[in-house]
């Protein structure tokens, strides 16, 4: 009896034991699978456990991790082209669209018919068009490519938004927006980027003016929270979902864009560590976005 209770102790310390290498085996595994899927390396997870099913399941997470990175560099593979081609195209684009709004100017000159001159206003209307896209283009290949090279510096979101808003008051008005401002009193200074900043505001304004129907809403608050708010029966829950997406856009009879102002927003952001959202409630679209304190 002592016999048999020595070796069903000796099983219970051996179960144990193995208990206990198996799940330092799976927190290893665990712990190398986080390393690994933050690190942009071909080495693969190791084991030194010897349990078969542990030793599958290395396998089976290391065949994973493999799949997921040729993804991830064919991801970028064609999104580093992607870019590319738009550099590329842009820049095709805007040499004979220059020399073409010469030869428009050297032509205004002329004498012309008021048939001719109509129709030399519209082909000047659509070349201003497309140089505006061609330049959208082009900015968004560089925003995207490049590194930040300003430094960051304190500023106050108070006077870049004030500022910003009257640069584009006259088109507002224009539009026949009346914006209702609210930002509140106390000084709130960041240590951002301006020239981000300064962007972020002004692409949101841009859009405001896009898709409104007529009114527009800005708010700061003083824990830095931004909120843009306007009207626009023609967005939905769907579109606006897809609203930071690149290439994105709503089609509305005074939307002429390439749908990247909103990325490029968005871009600045994360670069920034700053939350940004969007949502559609009650007919308006709603942009926020915090500049949080560090």
């Amino acid at each position: 009896m002592k016999y048999l209770l020595g070796i069903s102790i000796i099983v219970i310390i051996l179960l144990v034991i193995k208990i206990i290498a198996m799940k330092k085996s799976v927190r290893d595994l665990g712990a190398d699978f986080v390393a690994r899927g933050k690190l942009d390396t071909n080495s693969l997870i190791g084991i030194d456990s010897r349990d078969k099913d542990l030793m599958k399941l290395t396998d089976d997470i290391n065949k994973t991790l493999t799949e997921l990175r040729e993804a991830f560099h064919r991801y970028n593979l064609g999104d580093n082209e992607l870019k590319t081609a738009i550099t590329n195209v842009a820049h095709d684009i805007r040499t004979p669209l220059t020399a073409i709004m010469g030869y428009l100017e050297l032509m205004k000159k002329q004498e012309m018919t008021p048939e001719t001159e109509k129709y030399m206003a519209i082909i000047e209307e659509r070349c201003q068009h497309m140089k505006k896209l061609t330049e959208e283009l082009f900015e968004y290949s560089v925003v995207s490519t490049s590194e930040t090279k300003e430094e960051k510096k304190e500023i106050s979101l108070n006077r870049v938004l004030e500022d910003t808003l009257m640069n584009y008051y006259a088109a507002l008005v224009e539009r026949g927006i009346e914006p209702e401002i609210n930002i509140c009193d106390e000084r709130v200074v960041r240590n951002l980027y301006p020239s981000y900043v300064e962007r972020i505001f002004s692409n949101l304004i841009s859009n405001a003016l896009k898709y409104s129907d007529g009114d527009l809403h800005v708010s700061l608050d003083a824990d830095g929270r931004v909120i843009f708010k306007n009207s626009a029966a023609s967005l939905s829950t769907v579109s606006v979902e897809k609203l930071f997406d690149r290439f994105f856009t709503v089609e509305t009879a005074m939307n002429e864009s390439t749908g990247l102002g909103l990325s490029i927003v968005k871009t600045f952001a994360q670069r920034m560590n700053c939350p940004i959202s969007a949502k559609y409630e009650d007919g308006s679209l709603v942009i926020e976005i915090d500049f949080v304190l560090f």
